[in-house]
This record gives C-alpha cells, sequence and structure tokens, in this order.
C-alpha cells in the first residue's frame, strides 16, 4: 500500500468516526421506518433516503419493480472509466410479530446502553445505514474515485427478493465487478460462500370419513404425511462429497465455529438440512381428514444438486403407500461462493483487519441470501455488516453502536483499495 492512499484511507476512517454520531442518528431514523414485508411498502424509507443523500449532491434514480416496491441507485465517483463497486442493501424487514413479546417497541430506534434497538437493528438497517454514510463520507470529502461506486438499495429481500436484486440485475440496471452486501455477519468474519436452498411443499391426499370410524374407515392423510415426513427428515443423511475446490472453505469455517455458540452448528455445513416449517390439513375433529399440506424448508451444501435432493426423497415416499404431490416453492439455488482471493473479497477482509487491528477471514454461511443472484451474473460477492445474531428475526432485535461504526470505516476504507486497485 502507498504512503498516499494509506494518507487517504486513514483520512475517511477519521471521517467515520469523527462524524459517527450522524451515523448513528441515519440509522436510527432507518429502523423508525416500519417497512415489514409482507406487506411491503418502500415508499417513505425510499423517500427519506433519497433526500439524505441529496444533501451531500448525490442523485438516486427509482425504479419501481411492482405496487411501492423501489429499488433505488445512485452512484459517486468516476461515472465514465474504471473500475465498478457495488454496496448493496434491503430497506425491507421481517414482520415485528406479537408486540406483547417485545421490551421496547419494535420501530423505536432509540440508543440505549451502547445498543440500537428495533426491528431492523440487525438485519440489516445496522449495515444499511453504513453504506449510506459511507458513500456521503466520500462525497463530502471530494475523494477522487478513480472507479464508480454504485449504492443498489433494494425494497425486497426478506420474502424471497423476486422485486429486489435479481430484478434490477435482469434489468442491468446495476453491473459491477465486485459487489458487498452489509448482510449480518460476525464482526471479523464475513461470508464468502452461502449454501443452496430447496424449499418444497407436499400435499398428501386421503379418504374422509366420519370420525367415529378411524382408523377403520377411509384414509388419513395426516397420519400418511406423518409418514412422509420421517422419510424427509432422513435426507439429513444423505451422503454428501465436498468438491475439492471448497474443501479449504468449509474446513476454514468449521474450525471458526469452535469455541462459540455455532460449535454445536459445525455439521450442517456438511449435511442436507430439513425444517419441517408448517403443517396444514383436515377440517375437524370428528372428520377423517382427506388432504395435508406440508411446507418444506431444505438448504444444500456443496457437492449435490437439487435434482439429486429431490430424486432421493421422492424415492423414499415412492416406498410409502400414500398419494401425495410434491410442487417447487420459495428460494430455490445451489451452493455458490465467491474466491477468497478475489479483489472484492481482499478489499474488505484487509481493511477489516486494517480498522480493528485483529485477523479477519471469510468464511461459508449456512443459509442463502441475495449473494446468489450476483454470482449468476458473474459479479463477486461477499457479505460483511453489523450484527447482534441471536436477534436477527427474533423479538428484542438490536445492534452495537461501536459494531455499526467498526463497518462502516471498513466500507470507505474497502472503496478506496478495490477502485485505485489496478
Amino acid at each position: 500500500m502507498s504512503d498516499q492512499l494509506k494518507a487517504l484511507k486513514d483520512q475517511v476512517i477519521a471521517a467515520v468516526e469523527q462524524n459517527k454520531d450522524e451515523l448513528i442518528e441515519l440509522c436510527c431514523k432507518l429502523i423508525q421506518f416500519p417497512s415489514e414485508n409482507p406487506p411491503g411498502d418502500s415508499a417513505p424509507i425510499s423517500r427519506f433516503i433519497t433526500e439524505y443523500l441529496e444533501r451531500f449532491d448525490i442523485a438516486t434514480d427509482w425504479h419501481e419493480a411492482g405496487p411501492n416496491m423501489y429499488n433505488l441507485v445512485s452512484r459517486i465517483g468516476n461515472l465514465q472509466s474504471g473500475k465498478k463497486l457495488i454496496y448493496c442493501g434491503h430497506t425491507d424487514v421481517v414482520p415485528a410479530g406479537d408486540l406483547s413479546k417485545w421490551e421496547f417497541a419494535p420501530f423505536s430506534g432509540e440508543v440505549k446502553d451502547g445498543w440500537i434497538l428495533g426491528r431492523g437493528a440487525s438485519d440489516m438497517k445496522g449495515g444499511l445505514a453504513g453504506l449510506i454514510f459511507a458513500a456521503t463520507i466520500l462525497q463530502r470529502l471530494g475523494v477522487e474515485l478513480p472507479g464508480q461506486l454504485i449504492l443498489a438499495i433494494v425494497p425486497d429481500e426478506e420474502t424471497g427478493g423476486a422485486m429486489g436484486v435479481p430484478w434490477i440485475l435482469e434489468r442491468k440496471l446495476v453491473e459491477g465487478d465486485g459487489c458487498l452486501i452489509a448482510e449480518p455477519s460476525s464482526p471479523h468474519n464475513p461470508t464468502l460462500g452461502q449454501k443452496g436452498s430447496c424449499w418444497f411443499q407436499l400435499t398428501v391426499k386421503g379418504k374422509p370419513a366420519h370420525g367415529s370410524l378411524g382408523p377403520i374407515a377411509g384414509k388419513n392423510a395426516i397420519m400418511d404425511a406423518i409418514r412422509a415426513i420421517e422419510r424427509i427428515r432422513t435426507v439429513w443423511d444423505y451422503p454428501v462429497v465436498i468438491p475439492d475446490e471448497v474443501k479449504e472453505l468449509v474446513k476454514v469455517s468449521k474450525a471458526y465455529m469452535l469455541g462459540t455458540e455455532r460449535e454445536p452448528y459445525q455439521d450442517v455445513l456438511e449435511r442436507v438440512s430439513c425444517n419441517i416449517g408448517t403443517i396444514e390439513g383436515g377440517t375437524k375433529a370428528n372428520v377423517v381428514p382427506d388432504t395435508c399440506t406440508v411446507e418444506v424448508d431444505c438448504r444444500l451444501p456443496f457437492g449435490v444438486t437439487r435434482a439429486e435432493v429431490m430424486g432421493y426423497i421422492t424415492s423414499q415416499l415412492d416406498e410409502l403407500d400414500i398419494d401425495y404431490e410434491i410442487v417447487p416453492m420459495g428460494t430455490q439455488s445451489h451452493a455458490n461462493y465467491t474466491s477468497p482471493d478475489d479483489p472484492v473479497c481482499r478489499a474488505i477482509v484487509d481493511n477489516i483487519t486494517y480498522v480493528t487491528g485483529e485477523h479477519a477471514f471469510g468464511v461459508q454461511q449456512w443459509a442463502s441470501s441475495d449473494a446468489r443472484h450476483f454470482r449468476a451474473y458473474d459479479i463477486p460477492v461477499l457479505q460483511y455488516g453489523p450484527a447482534y445474531l441471536p436477534s436477527i428475526h427474533n423479538f428484542n432485535e438490536k445492534v452495537l453502536v461501536e459494531d455499526v461504526i467498526r463497518c462502516a470505516k471498513v466500507y470507505v476504507a474497502a472503496a478506496i483499495d478495490f477502485l485505485y486497485e489496478q
């Protein structure tokens, strides 16, 4: 790193520190917008973000993917030549749910004892605030970026994302040489890879009869579905061979989980996970049910395809004397990753170390994410954002103030490294 580049990075990092109160205020205001999805209405928060960016002469283009679902694209730097770096975040949050189970108002956006409180604090308005703030810091300091920093702010991630990242990529509204998504991560470990996803709906058919004649009369769809579920769950033991090119990533990720609250979950990186999410069947206690519907979420490790998993599951169900139908639903993808040697991964990982003074390295995530869409368009991508992981999608969601500030510092420094690199 040249002395000139180091001095520039130190300048922008110092600017984040000097203006950190403004960053935290921005995060709090984003949380105060109840942008729950469903139902999904990004107009109010999109207007706020646009007006905030306008204060620093950053223009924003709006792209409506659906009713009140707006994708925002802003650009700074050299718009004519040079590399392109995408900073991506989503404005939607999962519903707050039962308000009686919250210890504070879910959209208060208050700061208490070093924590920012509220739905979306960790997933992912803390990270979103950092991305937006990083762009304004570079702009207000007049940093002459040799390439282009693109803010891609999407309205739809929590329900599958059809009107968000894949929508803007399909229409070529953003293109880039690298991408960072500010999704929740550990402080020193961005996620370079994600498992695949295989969701499906199982419908089991039976024959109705009077409940007083069960189990002699009719054919109970719920009981047949229970038998089917028992077979489906054996997919956990499906043999998986991890490909050589990702063995090191999996090994490092399992080692990273040791000695933490994640240690019990190590095996999930090399197995097909299976969650029976919903069951619905029957009409009344005194009627033998003729239909039962089950929704299943399987996540796929490297080395196995959706076709292989579904082939195994159907072979198991075919051994049972049941009438069933399987229909794919929700998220569908294979495991995917970006090489840790890619410039965008190096820029983020190196600057986590630069900002914190602690060794940083990338790991695999056991869930799936919008990252897969960028990789489908040959855009290298990783995820790094502030988070208190136990609170994500939970009651009493929160994030540490210091984590939001740290990530914003990494974002500004990494943008310089990536865009100045030849």
